[in-house]
């Protein structure tokens, strides 16, 4: 089958297009003929070698896969051959077929389309998982989400919004933050400047922040914990600075706030029913028009380089899908 190879974790220089060998489900396994996948931060890092993951070499791409069900494996009855679904793997997307466990698949409503699709469970379980189970996000608290104008961060401002928080937005890129507010944000923090403190500030009329959704870590995330209120929670999200902080534990301590880690992809291996369940009430919310995931731009297939280093360009907001 076509698909995208990487060679290197050497980031986009070492994919390549070809010959890949077919896979064939488990007996938990559903086989999906791939129609559209969504790229991801996670597939650029485990590329370049620096994801948590490192599959063997080579190996394909790609976290999200959105298509019609070709095969299942002995073991699964909630999907069968035809129906429309999105599958959620570590790796594997950026191919012609795919597989992934069946508890790890969401049937697709008529009126979504797959490109939509294919850009949902990576982004929308992280911020469900995160606002609605680890944070108890509620209606009326405030949010600040960092890295807003990626997939992930689209997603937790979006999820947010349905939730009934006030969402403020953070980026590195003033020009988006009109965007941002069109999408549902409060007000928009620039990452940025020094005085990220004073901006949250002002923004929550010095109460501090309830609930942070923080994935780019570094300075970032300690200035960010000195803007929490009294009971507010803060998520470790990701490190896409590349530099994991140390925090002072005195923080959490004296004011009171509570650090919590968010891992979806442990999450969905852990508790299989429970994430199934979320990502069918998710595809449940998108057919209703309640969320509204954000495409950056449609590619072909051949182009998944290229999408990589548009990723490492910061020049994406939302999710690029491939076309297979």
């Amino acid at each position: 089958m076509r698909a995208a190879i990487c060679t290197k974790f050497e980031g986009a220089a070492s994919l390549e297009i070809g010959d890949a060998p077919d896979p064939t489900p488990a007996p938990d396994e559903v086989l999906i003929d791939v129609r559209a996948a969504a790229v991801s931060f996670m597939d650029k890092l485990m590329a370049e070698g620096g994801y948590q993951l490192k599959p063997d070499l080579p190996y394909v791409p790609g976290t999200d896969a959105a298509g019609i069900v070709l095969e299942v494996g002995s073991e699964v009855t909630d999907f069968a051959a035809g129906d429309r679904v999105v599958g959620q793997m570590w790796h594997g997307s950026y191919a012609e077929r795919a597989v992934t466990k069946h508890w790890k698949c969401a049937k697709v409503p008529e009126t979504v389309d797959l490109d939509v699709a294919s850009t949902v469970l990576h982004n929308y379980m992280t911020a469900y998982h995160a606002l609605v189970q680890r944070c108890a996000l509620k209606s009326g608290e405030t949010v600040l989400v960092t890295g807003a104008t990626g997939g992930v961060g689209l997603a937790a401002l979006d999820m947010g919004r349905v939730l009934g928080a006030r969402v403020i937005a953070g980026t590195g890129d003033p020009g988006k933050a009109q965007r941002l507010k069109d999408l549902g944000a409060y007000g928009v923090v620039n990452t940025r400047e020094d005085d990220i403190r004073e901006q949250v500030s002002r923004l929550t009329g010095g109460q501090g922040l309830d609930v942070c959704f923080e994935m780019v870590g570094g300075d970032i995330f300690l200035k960010l914990a000195r803007s929490m209120r009294w009971g507010g929670r803060i998520t470790p999200i990701g490190f896409v600075s590349g530099d994991i902080p140390s925090l002072p534990m005195n923080l959490p301590l004296l004011k009171g706030f509570s650090v919590v880690g968010v891992f979806e992809g442990a999450w969905a291996e852990k508790c299989p029913e429970e994430a199934r369940d979320a990502a069918d009430q998710i595809m449940n919310w998108i057919a209703l028009g309640d969320l509204n995931p954000v495409i950056d731009r449609v590619l072909p297939l051949d182009q998944a380089a290229d999408a990589l280093r548009l990723l490492d360009s910061r020049q994406v907001m939302g999710r690029i899908v491939l076309h297979v």
